[in-house]
């Protein structure tokens, strides 16, 4: 199985997913403390946690699963939705919230 096997397993197996530095009960980096909170405030509980510090073939194969060369990445219903900045703009206009809670 490849990365990107396994990255797409991780995707489309779990509603919430998010892809960071650190566990959401120590983040080890400023914007995955962001998207962790952001996440909790959007009312998420069963949130899927990948440490891409601990997976070091995840953090760069993530990189180019999303084209997205930041981590954290926020994944909802198998879809890239984006890092923390785009997740905190979306949570300021409610369209977080809406997506957590459809999923």
């Amino acid at each position: 199985m490849s990365i990107q096997d396994t990255i797409r397993e991780q995707v489309t197996s779990h509603k919430v997913v998010l892809y960071m530095k650190g566990t959401p009960q120590f983040p080890q980096c400023g914007f995955s403390a962001n998207a962790i909170q952001l996440l909790k405030a959007a009312g998420v509980k069963d949130l899927f946690t990948v440490n891409v510090l601990m997976e070091p073939e995840i953090r760069q194969g993530i990189k180019e699963y999303a084209n997205w060369p930041t981590i954290p990445q926020l994944y909802v219903n198998g879809e890239f939705v984006g890092g923390s900045d785009i997740m905190k703009e979306m949570f300021e206009s409610g369209e977080l919230q809406s997506m957590v809670a459809a999923a």
